[in-house]
Order: structure tokens, then sequence, then C-alpha cells
């Protein structure tokens, strides 16, 4: 479980750099909240990881894979290319090369949704199939871990950029960003204590699926053994899904993933934007959105794994969804009040508990549904349609609220509304479900 809750926050960190760091960066910098909520399109490469997701299940990194395992390898492999964009960061100024900041930050993007693919599936082959209480613990654990990357990483770039601002740095967030690159490099030093399992059935099942297309294209040379692996590649983890699932269960299930956490997307989105437009310092932020927001989102993902296993999936499903959708109207309150620092803790507080029940349950709920033949693929496809919907969608966030005119009340109503549809169509699939547990 200690191996997983690392593996979270390898995970969640990222989301610092190109979420609240960037997006502070490009405000204090004198971009419009449209640019910013454009520039958060780079997300949208989580939604369609899946693509590639079946090369990271085959593909082996030459000499990494023999030296740390195929899973680590490709996670080093991929944290060092966000080291490298972090350093170039450090260089370019957004004001005179926007669109080189944010290819970068493509970069970065497409680089953490890759070893997103391969820590997902490194966590769930950490427990053995069939284990459902272990896969619930399990999940609570690396959400623990992915808000633990994300929040502290936040307080730590926060906070130094507000200290080399204060001390008359005017690249202060460039100089942050090298410091956020030393977290980088720790990550990796703990990744080499994570034990990686040898899963020489899956290779030998997927073999088999190889063996199986090559022989209904009739013959066997180079050709249809590059044909047939190709094919099972990409093709064997979907039809894997479906099979497993009716075409209906299957559809549906897509449908409340896409659609499940939209209204926190947008929320999520803007939020940094609307702390600041309302008088919230830097250190502010910090310190209530992410140092306590932190200690919140530990406790309550602990006692939402808790609640997922007592309960059963699907109940903290419908619960945490209901929770997402109230929490959010707080931050309506806080918009009508003005700035208050008590309405602020009370708004991060619930929200944070919301977004953790909701987040253990999620990620228990596709654990549980993957085939450990294609761990890799099924989970990033999962996974990837329900970033799909918080990061296509939500690009749009900062439009919204130019078009209501900044009002950010009405805003955040709005985004309570969202939730309802993902919860009509687990209503309507709750009973139909075949998880592993």
């Amino acid at each position: 479980m200690i191996k997983i809750l690392l593996l979270g926050a390898i995970s969640g960190f990222p989301w610092v750099i190109i979420g609240s760091s960037l997006s502070l960066w490009l405000k204090e910098d004198g971009l419009s909240r449209s640019t910013i909520g454009w520039a958060g399109l780079i997300f949208a490469v989580y939604a369609f990881n899946y693509l590639w997701a079946p090369i990271i299940d085959r593909i082996r990194i030459p000499w990494l894979t023999k030296k740390v395992g195929h899973r680590r390898g490709w996670i080093i492999t991929m944290q060092t290319l966000i080291l490298v964009c972090l350093v170039f960061w450090s260089l370019i100024n957004p004001n005179t090369n926007l669109a080189l900041v944010i290819s970068v930050g493509l970069v970065i993007a497409i680089a953490s949704a890759t070893q997103d693919i391969t820590l997902d599936a490194l966590r769930i082959e950490q427990i053995e199939e069939n284990e459902g209480n272990s896969m619930q613990a399990g999940a609570a654990m690396a959400v623990v871990g992915w808000w633990t990357g994300y929040k502290l990483g936040g307080v730590v770039a926060l906070n130094t950029a507000e200290l080399f601002q204060q001390a008359g740095f005017e690249n202060y967030w460039q100089i942050t960003f090298l410091i956020l690159g030393i977290l980088i490099i720790s990550s990796n030093i703990g990744l080499l204590f994570v034990n990686e399992p040898q899963q020489s059935d899956r290779a030998e099942r997927q073999r088999q699926t190889d063996k199986m297309i090559e022989n209904k294209l009739g013959s066997s040379n180079f050709l249809t053994k590059i044909i047939s692996w190709i094919t099972g590649t990409i093709i064997g983890p979907i039809v894997s899904f479906f099979k497993k699932n009716s075409f209906n269960i299957a559809i549906a299930i897509l449908g409340f993933v896409f659609l499940f956490k939209i209204g926190e997307a947008f929320l999520g989105r803007m939020s940094v934007i609307f702390y600041k437009e309302i008088g919230f310092t830097k250190s502010d932020i910090a310190l209530y959105s992410k140092g306590l927001g932190w200690v919140t989102t530990v406790v309550f993902t602990l006692l939402g794994g808790l609640f997922a296993i007592r309960s059963g999936v699907i109940k903290a499903m419908f619960v945490s969804g209901i929770l997402m959708a109230s929490t959010n109207l707080l931050f309506s309150l806080l918009a009508w009040s003005g700035k208050s620092e008590l309405l602020f803790a009370i708004a991060v507080i619930f929200d944070d508990m919301a977004a953790a029940f909701a987040t253990v349950a999620f990620v228990a709920f596709i654990s549980m549904l993957v085939d450990r033949t294609y761990t890799a693929t099924q989970y990033a496809l999962l996974a990837s349609i329900g970033t799909a919907g918080r990061t296509t969608l939500a690009a749009s966030s900062g439009a919204l609220v130019d078009w209501l005119n900044g009002d950010w009340g009405i805003f955040f109503i709005i985004t309570a509304v969202m939730v309802i549809p993902s919860l009509i169509f687990l209503y309507m699939i709750k009973d139909k479900l075949k998880l592993n547990d």
C-alpha cells in the first residue's frame, strides 16, 4: 500500500505543473481568462492516451527494461522527458513565446499521460486479481498518493514562486520550474523501491490472441505475423471489454465514465483564477487550497475507501456524485459574499472531501472492470474517456465565466448540475455490471 501511495504521488505531481502553476504563470503575465482556459486543452491528451496504451503493454524500452523492468522503464523515460521540459520552460517567456510555452506544456502533458498508463497498470498489478477489498483499499491509497503529489507539489510551487517574487526576481516562475525538477528526480529514486511483478502469463495470453488472429488470416508468414500483432495489440483489449460486458452495458459504462466528473473539472480549471480575482494571494491559495486541502483529502480518501469497502463501490459512486454537486454550491456562496478566509477554508474542505470520495470510488470502479491480460490498455481507455469529459468540455470554462460577465456564483451552480446525467447512466446499469470483486 505504501508503494501504491508513491505511485499515486508520481502520477499527481505533473498536474501541478500544467494546471495550477501554468495557469498562474499565464495569469500573472497578463493573459486573459479565456486564453488560460483554452490553454488547458493540453490536458486533452489524457483523454486519448488509450490510443498508445497498447504500445506500452507490448513494447519494451531498450536497456531500461532489463535493468528496472517493463513498467518502471517506461515511467523513468517519461519522467526524464518532463524534467527536460521544465528546464526548457525556465528559459522562455510566455508574453513573447506563448505558442512555445503551450507546446512545451503539451509535451509535458503527453509524457505525464503516458506515464499514467504505466503507473496505473503497475498499481493494479501490485494486487492479486479478484481481491476486491484490497483493490478498493489500493484505490484509496492511489488517490491519497495522487492528491499528495498534486497538493504538496502545489504548496512547493506556489510558495517557491511567492518567495522568489518577493525577493525581486522577475523570472520567479522560471526559477520555480527548476525547483520542481528536483522533485522529478526524487520521484525516480523512490520508484526504484517499488517492485514490479513479473507477468509471464500476460505475454503468453497476448501471444495466444495474436495466434488466433493469424489463424483467421489463413496463412503464417512475416506479413500475417505483423498484421496479427498489430491487430491483437489494438483490437484485443477493446474486444475483451465488450465481450465481458454486453454491448449496451459497455456503452452505458463509457457514458457514465465520460460524464461523471465534468462539473468538478469546470470548477477545478477556473478555481485558482477565481481565488486570485476575489483577492487571495498565492500564499493563501497554497495554505487553504493546497496545504489544508491535502490534509482533508487524505483523511476523506481513506474514509471513502472504507465506505466503498463497507457499502460497495456502486453505492459509493452515487453518494460521491451527490456530494460533488452539493459542495460546488459553497463556492457560489463564497463568490457572493466576497473575500472570506473562513468561507474559503470551508468551501475547500468540503470540496476536497467530495472529490476524495468521488475519486477513490471511481478508481476502484474502473480498476475492477479491467482484464489483466490488457491491464494498461483497458484502464487507460476507461480513465482517458473520463478525462475526455473533464478536459475537452472544461476547456470552455473560462469562456463560460466571460459569457456570464464574471458571475462566479452562477458559474458554480451550473457546475453542480453537471453531475446529474452521469448518475442517470449509473442507475440504468447498476444491477448488470460485472466487477472483479
